[in-house]
């Protein structure tokens, strides 16, 4: 099997036992250059007038459906004409023997057959996102306002052709081997094939107990699925592979949280989020079977992904399965340094939350940095700072020797050995992509000897000055090269202002004024327009999103509303946002905020 040849810099060894401090800083700004090139593609672009629901996989990775369209042109105006359907699911996997829903160790399927719970009370609809329905699922929005979609997407009512599954898989949680985990409260109710010929699994979340509910109450409160449903559908905008969320409702019935876990439980609303994806399989879907020496049953399920996922793979080739965890490995990195690439944290890095088609799943306490730090812990349930921003990286490789493991009761002696040398490469992968990321973040072309310390020097300088990261580099892609020249920051510019009070900033400034010098046939409007295409002017923080919750939690939706609409185009400058101090210094009492993984 060929694989790419990479130049091992100097990450090689960042994955050591004991790693340097020096070097896990380092994995901040080792994470976000250049993710989505595979060769072909030297630089990651973007425009920042795209359309809400236009971004196309596609281009980015090689896994992305290619189906061609079908003769349906038209959104349906009715559910009655809208069809699921659970056939290819139930055709290629054991089923749970038991009909019964209760808790249990279950063996030998991949799915239990297991019915939403309805909420007890009235739900409310609270919001939908347009794009999802119209151009992934077909429907008109209009269908959103009938009673039919709010029992359909409550879990009140299940249409023709839709069996609810909740899935079976382990993980590793925290570094430990955390057993059968599953969907706990999460109702896969079957596939919608649109009229592009791409095929999206739909999934409830919040919507009652499973076989796979621990001493869990099957639900999701308010909080948590607002967060859900934002910060998927705004890591979408900002080009970052993810599930999407099409609709949220709220009930009155009341779930019992013990938000910090410290013996404070408290009464807050049911919610349900409506999740798409084109698949829900996870590296713990894996780890299961291999876990349980369900050996067979692993075979058919890594097949029925390479041929439903992995269509480039060869099916029949008797190094397929080394070939599909060369793409995952490949695939993580990519899907990692974008993260790095925007601040973001996911909080719950475990292997039951890494998509084996690389999007991201399962949004818990994640956070966006609002000032640079690589010790960044969104999640107040990690008290050992495992999945800090800085560490993700590490963590992914991790994750990545945990599905090797799992994939290894199918590989021979010599598949094995070479499992482990395309492992080896994923450091290597890694900080290329990030390297080019961020050149790109800095409106940089070509390759310059330089350029890995130009980074690592401006990272350094924000971490000093606790600088914000999105606003750094978004102020960087709005100021003028003469402005930069004349060391002259206006006020506006206030993020350059605070890193600016570094006294090493403006020997960085004269360093990267040289190094844009030598962009060929380039101008400075050429440049800060590039640059503004992919440094975002808002991301969704911590402290928006808790405003918008405790508004929802008084039944005022607005501004959960506004946050959807200003996130759908997250590189253009709103008057909306503006007034609402979205691109401002984040408020005092945003450093105070807590999230935890109760939700």
């Amino acid at each position: 099997m060929k694989r790419m040849k990479v130049k091992r810099t100097i990450v090689a060894n960042i994955f050591k036992p004991n790693v340097m401090k020096i070097m896990i800083m380092g994995l901040i700004w080792e994470s976000t250059v250049g993710i989505f090139s595979r060769g072909e593609r030297t630089e990651f672009e973007a425009s920042s007038d795209l359309e809400c629901g236009s971004v196309d996989w596609s281009h980015y990775f090689a896994n992305a459906d290619n189906l061609g369209y079908s003769q349906i042109n038209h959104k349906r105006i009715s559910l009655e004409l809208w069809k699921l359907t659970s056939q290819k699911l139930i055709e290629s996997f054991p089923l749970d023997p038991i009909k019964e829903n209760y808790v249990r160790q279950v063996r030998d399927c991949i799915f239990s057959a297991v019915q939403p719970e309805p909420f007890k009370s009235a739900v409310k609809l609270v919001a939908v996102s347009k794009e999802v329905v119209e151009d992934l699922l077909d429907l008109d929005v209009s269908v959103t306002e009938t009673k039919e979609f709010i029992q359909f997407v409550s879990g009140a009512q299940i249409l023709p052709g839709s069996v609810p599954l909740a899935h079976r898989y382990g993980g590793h949680q925290f570094g430990v081997w955390a057993g059968q985990l599953g969907d706990g409260r999460a109702h896969l109710l079957g596939a919608y094939i649109n009229r592009h010929g791409t095929r999206w699994e739909l999934q409830l979340k919040g919507s009652g107990k499973t076989p796979y509910s621990r001493d869990g109450d099957g639900r999701a409160v308010l909080r948590s699925s607002i967060r859900e449903f934002l910060c998927s559908e705004a890591l979408n905008y900002l080009g970052i592979p993810t599930s999407r969320a099409a609709s949220l409702v709220v009930s009155n019935d009341n779930v019992k949280r013990d938000q910090f876990y410290n013996g404070s439980v408290k009464n807050e609303k049911g919610a349900v989020v409506l999740r798409v994806a084109k698949s829900w399989f996870r590296f713990g879907s894996l780890e299961i079977l291999a876990h349980s020496g369900e050996t067979e049953l692993l075979r058919t399920l890594v097949d029925f992904i390479i041929k439903q996922y992995f269509p480039f793979i060869n099916a029949t080739n008797s190094n397929r399965y080394l070939d599909f965890f060369s793409q995952v490995v490949t695939d993580t990195s990519y899907l990692i340094a974008h993260w790095m690439s925007v601040g973001f944290a996911h909080g719950v890095c475990n292997t039951d939350n890494f998509s084996v088609l690389s999007v991201t799943l399962d949004y818990g306490p994640f956070g966006f940095m609002d000032f640079y730090d690589p010790n960044f812990v969104p999640n107040t349930s990690d008290d050992e700072g495992r999945y800090k921003i800085g560490n993700q990286a590490n963590v992914g490789r991790y994750n990545l020797d945990k599905l090797r493991k799992a994939l290894t009761p199918l590989l021979d002696s010599n598949q094995q050995l070479s499992a482990e040398q395309i492992l080896q490469d994923y450091p290597d992968l890694y900080h290329i992509k990030f390297m080019e990321l961020f050149k790109a973040k800095l409106g940089l072309f070509g390759r310059d000897k330089n350029d890995d310390y130009l980074i690592k020097y401006l990272l350094k300088l924000m971490e000093d000055t606790r600088a914000d990261f999105t606003m750094t580099f978004r102020q960087l892609s709005e100021i003028t090269q003469q402005q930069l020249e004349a060391h002259s920051i206006p006020e506006e510019y206030w993020a350059l202002q605070d890193i600016a009070r570094h006294t090493k900033f403006f020997p960085w400034v004269n360093l990267y004024l040289s190094r844009l010098n030598k962009n060929i046939v380039d101008s400075d409007e050429a440049r800060r327009t590039r640059m503004q295409s992919i440094n975002p002017r808002y991301i969704l923080r911590n402290w928006m999103a808790e405003s918008a919750i405790k508004k929802a939690e008084g039944n005022d939706f607005s501004e959960v509303h506004l946050l959807q609409k200003i996130l759908c185009y997250p590189f253009n400058k709103q008057t909306e946002a503006e007034e609402a101090g979205y691109s401002s210094h984040p408020p005092p009492w945003a450093r105070e905020l807590r999230v935890s993984c109760s939700s």
